[in-house]
């Protein structure tokens, strides 16, 4: 039993795709106890009332799954003060959950990244890490380093999986490339989801290996419903979508609707238009899409010069490109204000604080520990103001120090 005094939050609750307008939310230590109308729930006597905004609306810790870093911090970098310093940040401003993403980069160097995420993970800083190649199509590799792309190595890829200790989540690949569908076999053995991304595939050749990945995670003992195959950040890296030749999207979005796979989108404003967001909600659903920030060093901090990874990266009103060619550099957006803009583009708030909370949670196996308000989860939680500013955020229980928004 708790010997802290419950705490009290009331307003409106959104979560698992609903919405209760005169909800309360009970933190009881480092759990929920509480979640659902005000009026069914009598509190302790010494329970302690919170003081939230008229109107606040209450919904889960946001769960990202493609990240490169934050406040000055580059995950790829792998140093371990600053990768903490990120972590904090991006838990402050509403991320409570997320991967440390690490991009295409010499084996010596993911070997040391993998090393290190595996120990912040371990001690429950990350939910786990996400390796955005090495084996990616060297022409859709965005802001990739091509000197250090790769066809599939299984040996290369066994000893990646090794050194991520049992904390690497999932590996973003291209299916066109030759052993591509032996490395997803192998990935889905060892429980990493493959998340098809950055390539030059044809429609048919992305369906299959959607189709082999969702098998494969469901032949290895994962439930189908929730260890699907991913998509990285839909549309970009990767050709656009033609009438003709439709190449990946079309596969992808198929997939997504049938809830064989589930797509992720920065819907960041840079990204991706606004009626491009709204418009794979209308198509796929919710349920079957992952918001996520791709950020990167930058996030949080003014235009200027920083780094993903190897490359050198200009930041020029609130846009990372790569200094070599232009290309787009990662997001510069927290995961709350894509939500934000997600919600700005014509999407329900259920939807999209669905899609960075509970369909993310269940991607990484956690639905019975966070991604939704409920009773017994743990206590991430965030307190917005009607217009959607952060004004508290709770992880496990501990009210974090507000940023200043």
């Amino acid at each position: 039993m708790s010997t802290t005094a419950q705490r009290l939050l009331h307003g409106t609750l959104i979560s698992d795709g609903a919405r209760v307008d005169d909800g309360l939310v009970v933190l009881d230590g480092e759990r929920i106890s509480y979640a659902g109308p005000a009026s069914d729930f009598s509190p302790a006597p010494d329970a302690e009332r919170l003081p939230l905004p008229e109107q606040a609306k209450i919904i889960p810790g946001l769960v990202d799954v493609h990240n490169h870093g934050a406040a000055g911090a580059d995950f790829p970098a792998a140093e371990e003060a600053n990768a903490r310093d990120a972590i904090a940040f991006l838990h402050r401003h509403g991320t409570t959950t997320l991967l440390a993403s690490l991009v295409t980069a010499s084996e010596a160097a993911l070997l040391r990244g993998l090393e290190l995420y595996a120990d912040l993970s371990a001690e429950g800083l990350l939910a786990g890490i996400h390796l955005e190649g090495p084996f990616l199509s060297a022409a859709r590799c965005g802001a990739q380093d091509p000197a250090f792309l790769q066809a599939p190595d299984l040996a290369l890829a066994q000893r990646l999986i090794g050194a991520g200790q049992g904390q690497l989540t999932s590996m973003t690949y291209a299916p066109e490339l030759p052993g591509a569908a032996d490395l997803v076999e192998l990935l889905t053995e060892h429980g990493v989801i493959p998340s098809l991304g950055h390539t030059d595939a044809d429609d048919a050749t992305a369906g299959a290996s959607l189709m082999q990945a969702f098998d494969g995670l469901a032949g290895s003992g994962f439930d189908g419903h929730s260890a699907r195959p991913t998509v990285t950040h839909l549309f970009n890296g990767m050709p656009p979508l033609h009438h003709r030749s439709p190449g990946p999207v079309t596969a992808c979005l198929r997939a997504a609707r049938s809830g064989r796979a589930c797509v992720e989108l920065i819907a960041d404003g840079t990204h991706l238009d606004p009626h491009t967001v709204l418009t794979v909600f209308e198509l796929v659903g919710a349920a079957n899409i992952l918001l996520v920030t791709d950020a990167m060093a930058a996030t949080g901090l003014a235009d200027g010069e920083y780094r993903l990874g190897p490359a050198e990266v200009t930041v020029r009103e609130g846009m990372a490109t790569l200094k070599s060619n232009g290309s787009i550099a990662g997001g510069m957006a927290t995961l709350l204000q894509v939500v934000l803009r997600t919600v700005a583009a014509g999407v329900p708030w259920e939807a999209a604080v669905l899609s960075a909370t509970a369909v993310p949670a269940r991607m990484l196996g956690l639905s019975d520990e966070l991604g939704s308000l409920r009773r017994g989860l743990r206590a991430d939680v965030l307190v917005l103001s009607e217009a959607g500013r952060l004004v508290q955020t709770f992880r496990c229980g501990q009210l974090l120090e507000s940023p200043a928004l």
